[in-house]
């Protein structure tokens, strides 16, 4: 079995939410150690607008960036399949 194209939006679309996930994840952690570090004895109590900006940023942006790094991939992939006949699976 050779692939000699792959669909850009369709494969960009199922990285961009994977990403999306990631990043929710990501900001997650991230808003967690935001809240809890600012209650560590001696430290300055910080801006928890991190933690809160960080569960809806961090998913936009790596959602958006993962989105459009693949659609480039996918195109740069497609542009090259045709040069030198794709990638060969073995499928068993």
């Amino acid at each position: 079995m050779v692939v000699n194209r792959i669909g850009p939006v369709s494969c960009a679309k199922i990285v961009g939410l994977l990403y999306a996930i990631l990043g929710l994840i990501t900001g997650a952690i991230i808003s967690v150690l935001s809240a809890t570090l600012g209650y560590v004895p001696g430290r300055e109590v910080g801006n928890p607008f991190l933690g809160v900006a960080a569960v809806v940023l961090f998913p936009v942006a790596y959602g958006v960036t993962g989105f459009l790094m693949t659609l480039v991939v996918a195109w740069l992939y497609n542009a090259l399949a045709g040069l030198v006949g794709g990638v060969e699976i073995d499928v068993r």
